[in-house]
């Protein structure tokens, strides 16, 4: 019997999204086009989902599983850099920071901000050898990915034994009351503000399509059953505020 996510993206059957795509691959096109249009704003939209805690909470659950002076990083789906920087203030001048992204729009923001290594390439096949990092990250874009057992196990792989994942993403609320508020800010107030701040106006398709991604994200059980099934070990889910999820594991040495 197939792993229930075994060939499949980080997303249910959801109607909401029926009006995007009709194929996997219609989904990654879509994607990538709107992440390249709406890579000149996306920060000043993040900041605003945010609420202004972005950037220390992002380097706290870094640091918090273990990224530290000396280590080799790679953060996959990097987009404009907002994992990747904290990840360079962590692994200091003695470490090593790889930033991979399939957006070449994002990769040039990126760029603006920190010198790093960087690799235009989806998560799914990392044009990187064996055993190459102590660490990986990706922050807030499993929702995104084609093939989430294919995509966990590149994470193996390119790990050394030892080597740990640390999976940033924001999930559905348990409580009808919180998920309204959240879709109603993601969906509905970011992309608001967004225009009438003369922000990118690309922004409010992408945020919009956030929301439903949100809404229509596998359970959190799914996405641990699938890190065993990659080969993690120590796999673990802390969750902030009911919203903000890090999934962990561990290459079994």
């Amino acid at each position: 019997m197939n792993h229930p996510s075994q060939g499949k993206g980080a997303l249910k059957d959801d109607p909401r999204l029926r009006p995007y795509f009709k194929s996997e691959g219609e989904r990654r096109a879509l994607t990538q086009t709107m992440f390249n249009q709406a890579a000149g704003g996306y920060d000043s939209a993040e900041s605003l989902t945010a609420l202004g805690s972005g950037a220390w909470y992002r380097r706290d659950v870094l640091k918090r599983n273990g990224l530290s002076a000396g280590m080799t990083l790679v953060d996959v789906a990097a987009g404009t850099g907002l994992v990747t920087v904290a990840g360079v203030e962590l692994v200091g001048p003695t470490g090593r920071v790889i930033a991979v992204d399939p957006s070449p729009g994002m990769l040039v923001e990126l760029r603006k901000k920190v010198s790093v290594e960087t690799i235009e390439a989806f998560g799914e096949a990392i044009p990187l050898p064996d055993a190459q990092a102590d660490f990986v990250s990706m922050g807030y874009a499993l929702r995104h990915v084609d093939d989430l057992d294919k995509v966990l196990s590149e994470y193996l792989r390119v790990l050394k034994p030892g080597g740990k994942v640390c999976i940033m993403e924001i999930s559905r609320p348990r409580g009808r009351l919180l998920r309204g508020l959240l879709r109603f800010h993601i969906s509905v107030l970011v992309p608001l503000m967004a225009r009438l701040t003369g922000r990118h106006a690309d922004v409010q398709k992408l945020w919009a399509y956030y929301g439903d991604t949100i809404e229509a994200a596998l359970d959190p059980e799914t996405i641990m059953d699938a890190l065993r099934h990659a080969g993690f070990a120590d796999v673990g889910c802390s969750v902030s505020l009911g919203i903000f999820r890090e999934y962990t594991g561990v290459r079994p040495a």
